[in-house]
């Protein structure tokens, strides 16, 4: 086996292979591009075309694709071999620098949220050189920007990197503000931690509904889950040992920083954290990193869920977004030092991040909404659906001290004390963690835990740029030309911490009590489901902000809005007439025979003479009639609430169908269902149970 430093990278044209296969000029002309977001020059991109080729035909690949990201949540890819034909009739391998700069991908497949009508087709993929191109398979992949024939955005890419300038130019105005002249870009950079499951595929095989669902849509609890704790952290199985140890090794290849690995809390969940890189390329990383993930898997005879809530009763899986901005120079803008009551510029930049999370909690909230999130956000594992931010006791001493004008004392520094003279001794952090908070302020960046485990980490990102990039803009748009700046800007930051200190929450995000207090005495809002927030990407103060930063045209809101709601509506019908077909096929079939099979047990008994002794399977009997009639009713109850989506005026009064009919007629399906598999004989039921999948990986 190859060393990891060698690994490293190997399928991935970075800067290491850039230096080594372009001449001087044609490197430092396109690392001003990748840089400084300087035009690319023609001549320059045809020799990349032609180095990438040669270094991507040198490594086995024998097509190229224009890799993008539409706004289905995953990836596409449309492969074209490099072979061109030769006069003498054989082949030679070509790559040009128009293929590499633009592809034309049929649009007309792709979700548009009518951005463009059905025969208008024609879209275009455009070379995104931030993000290196590497080889998966034989394929050379080249990351790109997809849009439509009228320019608009069709993909998370490009309102990403739009979000990415915006909030780079709004920095650099404060940081002048600051001195600091020599900055030339400011980036925002994201580690996202993975959480997921591990199922071997017998058991995946025999689930209809998580083949077609991602998610069980049955399952009485088992009699283990996670009560005792005894999984998180727990030492890892060999069988998922080899498949972590593979997966790294795939990752690693192309240049994915694959860092921590462990079990999570529920039974077969694990967890894959990378240390943080830009965003754009931290987000091209993570949907490879979803897409690896699945394929080894299967080399393991494994299925890997990324479902938000594939079981019910245990965990669900989320991806922590940890979020901070650096300028080139290597400074985390979002370091507090050692004094950060001192700290000035930190502190600007930490009220940024206050102000644009409380003027914008709804655009977070719409960020991270999906069928599968509204299952886990609330539930005792997740973060509430209520937006707040945690600071930790100095950040809060520290804010509470400027906004009354009071003198700040600083964090005492602790020395843990462990009664073991052999162990290190070591101060104590000044704050304790709080995995409760969907925001929370973690040392040197902020942690948004509310994305759904399967939600590309573009969504969020944008959001979270362009709020923070609209908060700059308005302090540097007071500041600049102040003549007494340092007054100007501590009233500043005081009256941010003042009128933005709702959104400061530093307890336990779990309880009932806060969600009570952050709706009815902050006023803070609280969307439980993607119907209940995705309309309001459209709010106006939503709309002037991603406009005015150049995020989003409004027709491309409008689209996304759509879009977003008609598969949150499709998602859920899928699982209702999944749930239908097999309540009606698998199920009541199931508890029927076993419920024949009593009721012929008891005549026998009954003409043996031993009818005393029947009263057990007439109880039971009775039990089961009673359920599979309940069954029937739910089954045409559920059949009747989808049928009524068709009478829906609009897509948004279809998604308030789905949440006030359709949903609760599945969970009172699955209420009935449930309860029959806990008295229904083992060998009778139809498919696997709880305690089979989630100790299957042994």
């Amino acid at each position: 086996m190859k060393k990891v430093t060698e690994t490293f990278g190997s399928m991935v044209f970075d800067d290491r292979v850039m230096k080594s296969v372009l001449s001087a000029e044609i490197y430092r002309s396109l690392k001003k591009t990748i840089d400084e977001g300087a035009p690319l020059d023609a001549g320059v991109a045809n020799a990349v075309a032609a180095a990438m080729k040669d270094w991507a035909v040198s490594k086995g690949a024998t097509h190229y694709t224009h890799w993008f990201q539409p706004l289905t949540g995953i990836t596409a890819e449309k492969h074209d071999s490099f072979i061109s034909p030769s006069p003498d009739g054989s082949v030679i391998m070509e790559f040009s620098g128009k293929e590499l700069l633009k592809g034309e991908p049929d649009a007309s497949s792709f979700p548009s949220g009518g951005l463009r009508a059905t025969f208008e087709a024609r879209g275009y993929t455009a070379w995104d050189p931030t993000s290196y191109a590497f080889i998966k398979g034989k394929t050379l992949c080249i990351p790109t920007a997809f849009c439509s024939y009228g320019g608009h955005a069709l993909d998370k890419k490009t309102p990403l990197l739009r979000s990415m300038e915006a909030l780079n130019k709004q920095a650099l105005r404060v940081l002048k503000l600051f001195g600091n002249d020599t900055v030339k870009r400011v980036v925002s950079s994201v580690g996202p931690e993975q959480e997921y499951f591990l199922i071997t595929k017998e058991m995946y095989d025999a689930r209809p509904d998580l083949r077609f669902c991602g998610r069980t849509l049955f399952g009485a609890k088992a009699p283990k889950g996670q009560e005792m704790d005894d999984h998180y952290f727990g030492a890892i199985k060999p069988r998922v040992a080899a498949y972590m140890e593979e997966l790294n090794e795939e990752l690693w290849k192309l240049g994915i920083l694959a860092k921590t690995e462990h079990n999570e809390v529920a039974p077969a969940q694990h967890e894959l954290a990378p240390i943080y890189t830009t965003t754009n390329v931290a987000t091209d990383h993570n949907q490879l990193t979803m897409e690896i993930m699945q394929k080894v898997a299967s080399k393991h005879g494994l299925v890997c869920l990324l479902h938000e809530k594939p079981f019910a009763g245990v965990n669900g899986s989320g991806k922590h977004n940890n979020w901070s901005i650096a300028t080139d120079e290597g400074q985390n803008l979002l370091s507090p030092g050692e004094t950060p009551y001192e700290n000035a510029q930190f502190l600007l930049f930490l009220c940024a991040v206050i102000k644009a999370v409380d003027d914008y909690q709804d655009l977070l909230r719409i960020s991270v909404a999906t069928a599968g999130n509204d299952h886990r956000l609330g539930a005792n594992e997740a973060p509430p659906a209520v937006i707040s931010i945690f600071l930790g006791d100095e950040l809060n001493g520290v804010l509470e001290a400027i906004e009354n004008d009071t003198p700040y004392e600083g964090a005492q520094k602790t020395q843990m004390k462990l009664g073991v003279n052999v162990l290190p001794k070591f101060n104590r952090d000044t704050t304790d963690r709080n995995r409760t908070s969907p925001f929370a302020f973690t040392g040197n960046k902020f942690e948004f835990r509310m994305l759904g485990s399967s939600n590309s980490i573009a969504c969020a990102n944008i959001m979270l740029n362009a709020a923070v990039a609209e908060s700059l803009k308005i302090y540097a748009d007071r500041l600049e030309g102040e003549e007494d700046f340092e007054t100007k800007l501590h009233e500043m930051i005081k009256k941010t911490i003042k009128d933005h200190k709702r959104i400061i929450f530093n307890g336990n995000g779990y309880d009932d009590a806060w969600i009570k207090e952050a709706t009815e005495v902050r006023g803070l809002l609280n969307y439980r489901t993607t119907a209940d927030c995705m309309p309001h990407l459209l709010d106006k103060k939503n709309a002037d902000m991603l406009t005015a930063q150049k995020v989003f045209t409004v027709a491309e809101l409008q689209s996304r809005c759509d879009i977003m709601l008609e598969n949150y509506c499709k998602s859920v019908t899928i699982e209702a007439n999944t749930m239908i077909d097999m309540a009606k096929t698998q199920i009541a079939p199931a508890v029927e025979r076993f419920a024949a099979d009593m009721a012929r047990n008891a005549a026998a008994k009954k003409s043996l003479g031993l009818a005393i002794s029947c009263d057990y399977e007439k109880e039971l009997v009775k039990k089961l009639s009673d359920l599979t009639d309940c069954i029937a009713a739910k089954v045409n109850e559920l059949q009747t609430a989808v049928a009524s989506l068709g009478g829906a005026e609009n897509i948004i009064a279809e998604s308030v169908i789905i949440r006030d009919c359709v949903l609760p007629k599945m969970s009172e399906l699955r209420a009935a269902c449930d309860e029959a598999e806990t008295i229904t004989e083992k060998s009778y039921w139809p498919f696997p149970t709880y305690a089979d999948i989630l100790f299957s990986v042994r």
